[in-house]
């Protein structure tokens, strides 16, 4: 940890903190990057930022990353700036620059780092369980999106090509399937033929794109609760974060992210399926929540299909899993064996509820629209 400490400390001080550094420790629950939380004394204040490492394997081209990071909270600012008792650096994550001024800082060993602002005197949830805390985070994310409707200068970067286009994840789990490079279809032979199965849910989203049918706008693509800093004070959800999948896309890949994590009764790892359900009360929160914020722009088409988006993004991510599993687990960070297969069980389990439940959450949806 010593060595570990003294990296952070030097890539640390090539960014902009009129400071000293003190100490960092890891931080957060996220899969793909390593996040840090900085301590400084600022004038003998203590002053704490993110520092975080880019995973380059993933994200394979950072420059455009941080390009496309850039433009977004540069918009979010110039529109918070004009709202009464907005406090930006609060409600938008804020990319500390480096010494000469380039929003990231790039190793000697290929690394790439980057720093932002504390968001003090909030936290994340990793569960929800509360209807106030989904309405809060669902009506955040509603937020981003309608604040970035009229974001200029084209289309964002594809950050990862084709994140959430289902029908080619299908393809990428076939072909993992067929490969079977570390034997592992012989023991999921049910949750292979559960993906057979449900197969038709594939293209339901990337057709009506495809064809010109669903809109292409700014959406988040990550909008798990623990992507929304929630107030401690107040309960209200003030930041959106963890922007490196902010891309041109559907706004029906946000809402679905949403109903597959929110309104769900258990971790996303959890071993025990009885205790995996969507929770209708929960999910009503959200959608009210999203729709406050979301309804002003969103067209038939797309508030048609919102219900089903749920299943769509649900069971790209359950065959993501899937496929990560049979790959040997070499995209999301498992820590314990069969960890991405207790994930996919979860998913698949969160459609088997969302089928059942299929009629109420159609009324939910009516009832706001």
């Amino acid at each position: 940890m010593l060595h570990a400490k003294k990296i952070l400390k030097s890539t640390g001080e090539q960014f902009q903190i009129p400071g000293t550094w003190v100490d960092a420790t890891p931080y957060g629950t996220g899969h793909i990057n390593d996040t840090y939380l900085v301590k400084w004394q600022v004038n003998g204040t203590p002053v704490a930022t993110i520092q975080q490492r880019i995973n380059h394997v993933i994200f394979k081209n950072p420059p455009q990353l941080m390009d496309n990071i850039l433009r977004v909270t540069v918009h979010l600012q110039k529109k918070f700036h004009g709202i009464p008792h907005a406090n930006p650096d609060q409600e938008i994550l804020t990319v500390i620059p480096t010494r000469n001024g380039a929003s990231y800082y790039h190793d000697p060993d290929g690394n790439f780092w980057r720093m932002y602002v504390f968001v003090r005197n909030a936290k994340t949830v990793d569960i929800c369980t509360h209807p106030l805390q989904a309405y809060e985070a669902a009506r955040a994310f509603g937020n981003f999106q309608a604040k970035l409707a009229d974001l200029p200068g084209g289309r964002l970067h594809d950050t990862i090509p084709y994140f959430h286009h289902t029908s080619r994840r299908f393809q990428t789990l076939e072909d993992a399937i067929n490969k079977d490079t570390h034997n592992r279809c012989a023991a999921v032979r049910k949750e292979i033929d559960f993906c057979l199965a449900h197969q038709p849910l594939a293209a339901m989203i990337t057709r009506l794109i495809e064809i010109g049918q669903m809109p292409e706008r700014i959406t988040h693509n990550d909008t798990k609760i623990n992507n929304v800093m929630i107030d401690n004070r107040t309960g209200h959800g003030i930041c959106v974060i963890d922007l490196d999948t902010v891309m041109s896309g559907c706004v029906l890949y946000d809402f679905g992210d949403m109903v597959r994590t929110m309104p769900r009764t258990a971790e996303e790892d959890e071993k025990d399926l009885n205790k995996v359900a969507l929770d209708i009360a929960l999910f009503d929160s959200l959608t009210k929540g999203y729709l406050e914020e979301a309804r002003s722009f969103l067209i038939p088409i797309e508030t048609d299909h919102l219900v089903a988006s749920g299943r769509v993004i649900t069971f790209t991510i359950g065959i993501r899993f899937l496929t990560d599993y049979l790959q040997g687990d070499v995209y999301f960070k498992t820590h314990r064996p069969h960890q991405n297969l207790d994930r996919a069980h979860v998913q698949f389990k969160m459609i088997a509820s969302m089928e059942q439940q299929e009629a109420a959450m159609n009324s939910v949806v009516r009832k706001y629209v």
